[in-house]
């Protein structure tokens, strides 16, 4: 939360970019250099970067430090508008970002990241089914998302007829596991290494079994779509 005291910052600096000043560049790139300095500690090969569902300037400066993007989306209204302004966004972003590039005051000594932010699909979470909220009302809006995803994200002419259940850029429908969220949370772990000491007990048993085998199919999906090497190893 305390990042929220730096989204001032980030915003003066930005077009201070297109006028070669070094700083700006700086504080601009923080969050990728600290990134690099992250993974090259802990000799990390796979980075994720999980944000908030918003477009201010933090999470544009936290996006221009990624090479791809899984967007994910839960089955109603407000997900869906978000999809449409995202789209455009990323796409803003990333031409701006290629643009300031050009303009690195110190090309040889400030290394700056590439602003990739390639789509490679989106995620739904699935709410938990009760008695007063049908699951058609679920339905309704996750039908949509096919069409408004290839039209605002990718740019493409949608299909309205496409089912959710055909569309290549849906990496996966996952549950929301709400049962095991907190039980997680105490453990500091994530809720598919989830142990009987941890609290998993009875139906939580096969709910970890479960998480492991569709978290699995996600990274090996998203692994695919991003050319970068799985190795799986449970404890």
């Amino acid at each position: 939360m305390s990042l929220s005291t730096f989204e001032d910052q980030l915003s003066e600096v930005w077009p201070k970019c297109l006028s070669r000043d070094e700083r700006a560049f700086r504080v601009t790139s923080a969050f990728w250099r600290v990134l690099q300095l992250g993974a090259n500690t802990h000799q990390a090969q796979v980075v994720l970067i999980d944000l908030g569902p918003n477009l201010g300037a933090i999470n544009r400066a936290a996006l221009i430090a990624a090479d791809f993007v899984v967007i994910p989306l839960g089955p109603d209204l407000f997900s869906l508008q978000g999809l449409k302004n995202l789209g455009p966004a990323l796409r803003e972003w990333r031409t701006e970002w290629h643009e300031r590039i050009k303009k690195n005051p110190a090309p040889d000594q400030l290394r700056l990241p590439s602003g990739g932010l390639k789509p490679v699909g989106y995620i739904v979470l699935r709410h938990s089914i009760r008695l007063d909220r049908p699951v058609q009302a679920f339905d309704r809006w996750m039908a949509k998302m096919p069409s408004v995803y290839q039209e605002h994200v990718l740019q493409q002419e949608s299909n309205t007829n496409r089912r959710i259940e055909d569309d290549e850029n849906c990496i996966a429908r996952l549950r929301d596991y709400r049962s095991l969220m907190p039980l997680a949370q105490e453990a500091r772990k994530p809720i598919f290494f989830l142990k009987p000491a941890d609290g998993a007990l009875g139906a939580h048993t096969s709910a970890v079994t479960r998480a492991y085998a569709d978290f699995l199919d996600v990274a090996r999906k998203i692994a695919t779509r991003t050319n970068v090497p799985l190795m799986v190893d449970r404890e």
